[in-house]
């Protein structure tokens, strides 16, 4: 199902991308940003070490999901009020992804079930008076937009660790 020539290359990009969701979520809950460092990050990432990890020509060939998905974004962005820091960083994400029918089935359904429980979720976690105690000063337990990052990081996370366990 997954284009990854051995399971090792998913464990090699989720083990290099781990420690930048944790980083993603928690911005992401704290100040309802996803800053463009992060974003930045994830891209060079991909971009740096996917020609070690990935065949030339799957490497190559997942360049261009992320002008595809940065276009996407921008377009939600104006018309549907998508977070530009989630655009950005679902544009960053997009070559981690393969672009296999069966594949972008399995984004778009990760996507859907993360969105469903992220949202769930943190919209039960923030009326629990004791966990908004132990961070008072994260903005999305105020605001009436939800945190994306989290549906976002969640999806890539997932995505990578399926095909490295698969």
């Amino acid at each position: 199902m997954f284009d990854l020539t051995v399971p090792q290359a998913a464990l090699a990009f989720l083990v290099l991308i781990t420690p930048l969701c944790l980083w993603v979520v928690y911005t992401d809950l704290k100040y309802m940003k996803i800053f463009n460092r992060q974003t930045d990050l994830l891209l060079v990432i991909f971009v740096v070490s996917g020609p070690f990890i990935l065949p030339l020509d799957v490497y190559l060939w997942r360049l261009p999901h992320f002008v595809v998905l940065f276009a996407v974004g921008f377009v939600l962005n104006q018309i549907a009020h998508f977070g530009a820091g989630d655009a950005k960083f679902m544009a960053a994400a997009a070559p981690f992804f393969s672009h296999a029918p069966a594949n972008v089935m399995l984004a778009v359904l990760l996507l859907s079930a993360f969105l469903l429980g992220a949202f769930a979720t943190h919209r039960l976690m923030r009326a629990v008076p004791a966990v908004r105690a132990m961070a008072p000063d994260w903005v999305s337990w105020t605001r009436k937009d939800f945190p994306m990052g989290l549906a976002l990081v969640g999806t890539l996370w997932t995505y990578l660790a399926l095909a490295a366990f698969s």
